[in-house]
């Protein structure tokens, strides 16, 4: 009996199932879909953005920010959840959701940040610190996932408004968040100087 268990166990946690060997998938409700399908390339894309907010996270020591981050995280596995879903079967299930009270901790952030930072009189070019130039690769895997979430929605694939609306703002948020790291860290914006062929 105890070897059994221990057999049932090792089973329930093994990584690989091979159920995805032929280039299909499962949304949540069970119907199949190819790995290429807009849907998984939209949720895939907001798992991307939800790992480089992690390693952002990892490369900064201001507490308060790493308490935003870590909810955003979650946040972005409700967004996950959520496009990852079957519409015609989520009515039926219990699944986190997102809130327009989440938009507004972005919103709010956004304004905490800007309150201390320079207006912007120029491009800024990423760069300057890890840190910083972590977040502008989060903020352009933040606007690929927007892009994304409006393809699903020009082509007729549900998804919720309110999703696009958070993954906006979030792009918004990060990109402050990119100028207000350097603040905290004393390092100079790096100005974007174009160059123009004389006449």
């Amino acid at each position: 009996m105890l070897l059994q268990h221990k057999r049932d166990t090792t089973m329930a946690l093994k990584i690989y199932t091979k159920t995805g060997d032929l280039g299909t998938t499962s949304l949540i409700g069970g119907t199949k879909v190819p790995k290429s399908h807009l849907r998984i390339e939209t949720y895939g894309t907001v798992d991307e953005l939800n790992a480089y907010i992690g390693l952002l996270g990892d490369h900064l020591n201001d507490v308060h920010t790493g308490t935003v981050l870590r909810e955003i995280q979650d946040r972005l596995f409700t967004v996950g959840s959520s496009l990852a879903c079957d519409p015609d079967k989520e009515p039926l299930m219990r699944l986190p959701d997102l809130k327009e009270t989440d938009v507004e901790l972005l919103e709010n952030e956004i304004d905490r940040m800007n309150d201390v930072l320079e207006p912007m009189k120029f491009f800024v070019l990423p760069g300057g610190h890890v840190a910083i130039s972590t977040a502008h690769v989060a903020r352009c895997v933040c606007r690929r996932a927007e892009r994304l979430c409006v393809n699903m929605h020009e082509h007729d694939l549900f998804v919720d408004p309110l999703v696009i609306k958070y993954i906006n703002r979030l792009s918004d948020y990060i990109f402050v968040l990119s100028r207000y790291t350097g603040h905290m860290l004393g390092i100079a914006e790096i100005p974007w100087r174009p160059r123009v062929s004389k006449a």
